[in-house]
């Protein structure tokens, strides 16, 4: 009874670390959710401006709450944007207490390059992948058996559209990330990744479809740089591995060279004469 009363107390204080952790976090997300509100039209204003380049510098709304809900989106989605390294941080101060000195070094980096790659996924859909898919959809206007078709896109819509885009991305840029990970844990190795590299190819086109609008330019758009980062986990997987191997062969190297030097000559018996019977008669 007395180990299973001294064992709830270290649950206690784990949940009340976590609590500490949600609280500062979600403080973080509210300060930022009204800083950004308050900047949420000039936001909103970039956020268009791929609507403006492929052509299109009109959007309604039927809805008389939608403009203002649609800033409220605004606000919130920049908000996540910015707490993503608060979220970050505190996960790590969560997780950290708990992990060897080994462990952490080998996570660390990991947690590090997350916003990295995120960022790097939103700015690709939002410079290439984003105006791509636009010019394809707006691609669409024009006489249709004498009725002239036009796009009308609405600011909710919109926003939805470019918002899923941008997260979606971010998300999925991820991967590398993920895959060194899981094989750093021991779950999958490289050649388990390798050798299911047609899966991978499918599945990318599975997460394209589902994360982007039902075109095929956007399919491809993010289908293509997962299976391209998908290829380059394996190869950052295999340096690694050649690092560590190179290491440890010079570590080996280095240890060889110094077992000589503490064998200052051969041992010799109490009677001056060598261990090997071959002293003086």
């Amino acid at each position: 009874m007395n180990d299973i009363d001294d064992s709830k107390q270290p649950l206690l204080e784990h949940l009340t670390e976590l609590r500490r952790r949600l609280l500062v976090s979600l403080a973080a997300l509210v300060a930022a959710f009204f800083l950004c509100l308050y900047f949420a039209k000039p936001i909103f204003g970039v956020l268009v401006q791929p609507l403006l380049a492929a052509g299109e510098g009109r959007l309604i709304y039927t809805d008389v709450f939608e403009a203002f809900f649609a800033e409220v989106r605004v606000a919130l989605f920049a908000a996540l944007m910015l707490c993503f390294p608060v979220f970050a941080t505190q996960i790590w101060r969560f997780v950290a207490p708990g992990l060897y000195g080994k462990e952490k070094r080998a996570l660390l980096p990991f947690l590090l390059m997350t916003p990295v790659f995120f960022a790097g996924g939103a700015a690709f859909a939002y410079y290439v992948a984003l105006p791509w898919a636009l010019h394809f959809l707006l691609g669409f206007e024009g006489d249709v058996g004498g009725v002239q078709q036009e796009a009308l896109p609405a600011v909710g819509n919109y926003l939805s559209r470019v918002t899923h885009f941008l997260f979606g991305f971010g998300v999925a840029f991820l991967l590398p990330i993920l895959l060194m990970l899981l094989e750093r844990a021991g779950l999958v190795t490289r050649e388990q990744l390798a050798a299911k590299r047609r899966y991978a190819i499918v599945a990318a086109f599975a997460v394209a479809a589902v994360l982007t609008p039902p075109d095929v330019v956007s399919q491809f758009m993010l289908a293509i740089p997962l299976w391209l980062l998908y290829e380059s986990s394996i190869l950052a997987i295999r340096l690694t591995h050649w690092r560590a191997a190179r290491r440890a062969k010079s570590d080996a190297s280095i240890a060889a060279a110094e077992v000589p030097q503490t064998q200052v000559g051969p041992e010799t018996s109490p009677g001056g004469g060598r261990v090997d019977g071959s002293g003086p008669m």
